[in-house]
């Protein structure tokens, strides 16, 4: 159960060093800096650096640039960061004004061919009209207006049969009405506002349009082509251009880019005159190392203390473990990061989480694909949970030996315990039942050690997981057990030594704890207050020890329902036969796989959360974050 032991080093530099420091601060995979903030205001003269960041706007119009004209920006290999940013931006603005410049130009291509696609389309449905578009649009005394009409709304055009308008239908289609209609240029706005309102959408017909319909769009797709052309080309020309200057940009982009992150690495600068430093943790045995590369800058010292050698800062934690509990990390971070003074629970839920699984979902078959599975996913798809699976998929394995079950089938392997038998369902839940009563008292232990190692002595003494718990607990598993193998050892004397007083004590912890080790009084608002509220909390400890020694019955409960869904799906299998008794076997396996996999292990991580953590874990510690991690 290892935290690794923090080094606090205290990085020194001089002001024209900002930069060489912070691109090497940048770098660092196994620094946990702190932020300047917390020591500025507890030291007159002392301040957080804030210069002006020249390169944010640089790589927010270099990126908007990427995503408007679609080139790729990539990082590269580049021999050092240093950039005269002035040319930089210079470089990069007189290609993005020409590929402006192009993309204006394309833009009015673009909506020449669209207007065009648009005409030709009402062009197309008038084809048939016997008119000259050179007559039409020189006369003086009729206003023409072309376009279409929603087909439910053409008879809504009786309610204006005495307005001053004649319509011309072309063509209809599923939904629409190609159609014109004509008026006098004096009550156009009043027939144009009666049109709008029937939601007709008009279709402009360009001007330079001459003769018929045929002709006019045999003109109209000449000019449409070669707007398109040019729109294509001007495209084309846009690519090239940030094509033939891809190299240079991507140069310019991953040097901004990292310059960017020193300026938003800033926040950890204490800035004092002249002097400059930077405070962050390291594990023991990084110390060092971290130490020769700043202090490779000429210039630079780094000063390297214990973690605790700073009362305003509290270390990180960072979690070093074997490469069995490793994966289970991920359960432990989940409820939150251990304190540096306490202890890393990590091994012992690895332990305990893989037994319990294990226990549970028991069967050499489905416990070995688990642990393909779960290969197969961490190998391929770098899933953290597939680790996790390999671990569990072997326990399972293992107790399927033990309850001989090889994908359900429980007359491959003789058992040493056959779960649906009459004989043996008493015996597994007692099993289950042991199984949690040695968890707690595990649990109880590691609180009492934890609060020892924090000099907490009154949760140690008097806490339900300290001590009196312990006592009281282990006291009543006891006595009832020797009163169940006929030994009658209840007497006022037992009851006052191992239940009365060690309750005696969980009930007065928090006056024991000020009167003994903090020398206060016993009761500052009162007894009255202090027992209401005190007695309510024993009433409630008392039933959270047998709730949550109860709740252990689950691991019994799961092997006895693993058992019983086999049986159904081999039920299921014998009644189909034949061919299909293969595939409801397989459908079968699959399915209790997913379901029960999935079911156990929540229920699992519930035991561990809610029965094991409560007692001995608060999580509230602070990961260890570097950089890279923000």
């Amino acid at each position: 159960m290892a935290i690794a032991k923090m080094m606090l080093l205290d990085i020194e530099f001089n002001q024209e060093q900002y930069d060489e420091v912070l691109l090497k601060l940048i770098e660092q995979d196994n620094l946990h800096p702190e932020p300047a903030s917390k020591f500025v205001d507890s030291v007159h003269g002392l301040s957080v650096l804030n210069r002006e960041n020249p390169y944010a706007d640089l790589l927010s119009r270099m990126t908007q640039a990427s995503e408007q004209y679609g080139f790729k920006l990539d990082e590269v290999k580049v021999e050092n960061n240093v950039m005269n940013v002035i040319k930089a931006d210079s470089f990069f603005c007189d290609i993005a004004e020409q590929a402006d410049a192009f993309n204006r130009v394309k833009k009015e291509l673009d909506i020449v061919v669209e207007e065009n696609n648009d005409a030709m389309v009402q062009l197309n449905h008038v084809a048939g009209m016997e008119v000259d578009f050179d007559d039409l649009f020189s006369c003086k005394y009729l206003q023409v207006r072309f376009g279409r009409l929603p087909i439910s709304n053409v008879d809504k055009l009786q309610y204006y049969e005495g307005q001053p308008f004649i319509l011309k239908r072309f063509h209809d289609d599923f939904q629409y009405t190609w159609c014109m209609y004509i008026t006098t240029p004096s009550k156009a706005p009043e027939i144009d506002n009666i049109f709008s309102s029937l939601y007709f959408e008009r279709v402009h017909i360009p001007e330079f349009v001459h003769g018929t319909p045929e002709l006019a769009v045999s003109e109209i797709q000449e000019e449409t082509n070669a707007a398109q052309k040019m729109s294509d080309d001007l495209a084309g020309r846009i690519v090239k251009l940030f094509a033939d200057n891809k190299a240079e940009l991507d140069r310019i982009y991953t040097i901004a880019l990292h310059l960017n992150k020193t300026y938003e690495a800033q926040k950890y600068v204490i800035v004092l005159g002249g002097k400059s430093a930077i405070m962050g943790f390291a594990a023991k045995k990084d110390a060092e190392k971290i130490k020769k590369d700043f202090e490779s800058i000429d210039g630079v010292e780094v000063n390297v203390r214990p973690g605790t050698g700073d009362s305003r800062l509290t270390p990180p934690s960072k979690l070093s473990n074997g490469w069995f509990s490793r994966p289970f990390k991920m359960f432990v971070e989940m409820y939150g990061v251990p304190a540096y003074t306490d202890i890393d629970p990590t091994p012992f839920v690895a332990l305990t989480y893989t037994l319990l699984f294990g226990i549970m979902f028991g069967d050499v078959g489905q416990g070995l694909l688990l642990s393909l599975v779960g290969f197969i996913a961490y190998k391929k798809f770098h899933m953290e949970l597939g680790a996790v699976g390999i671990r569990l998929g072997f326990s399972s394995t293992i107790f399927g030996f033990v309850f001989g079950s090889v994908f359900g089938y429980e007359e491959l392997i003789s058992p040493l315990v056959h779960p649906m038998a009459e004989e043996t369902t008493m015996t597994l839940l007692i099993g289950a039942i042991s199984i949690g009563i040695c968890l707690t008292i595990i649990s109880m232990l590691i609180n009492i050690y934890t609060n020892l190692k924090k000099k907490n002595y009154g949760e140690t003494l008097f806490s339900q997981n300290g001590i009196a718990g312990l006592l009281f607990y282990g006291s009543i598993l006891v006595l009832a057990l020797l009163t169940v193998l006929g030994m009658n050892v209840l007497n006022p004397i037992t009851i006052i030594i191992f239940i009365v007083i060690p309750l005696f004590g969980i009930f007065l912890k928090e006056p024991l704890t000020r009167k003994c080790f903090e020398n206060e009084p016993l009761f500052p608002d009162g007894f009255g207050a202090f027992f209401t509220e005190g007695f309510f909390e024993l009433f409630e400890v008392v039933l959270t020890f047998v709730a949550n020694t109860m709740s252990y019955l689950r691991v019994g409960g799961f092997i006895l329902s693993h058992a019983g869904m086999m049986l159904v799906v081999y039920t299921l299998a014998n009644m189909v036969g034949g061919i299909g008794y293969w595939i409801v076997l397989v459908i079968g396996n699959i399915f209790v796989m997913c379901l029960e996999g999935l079911i156990v292990g929540i229920q699992v991580l519930r035991l561990e959360f809610y029965e094991m953590f409560s007692r001995y874990y608060e999580g509230n510690g602070i990961p260890f974050t570097t950089i890279k991690d923000k």
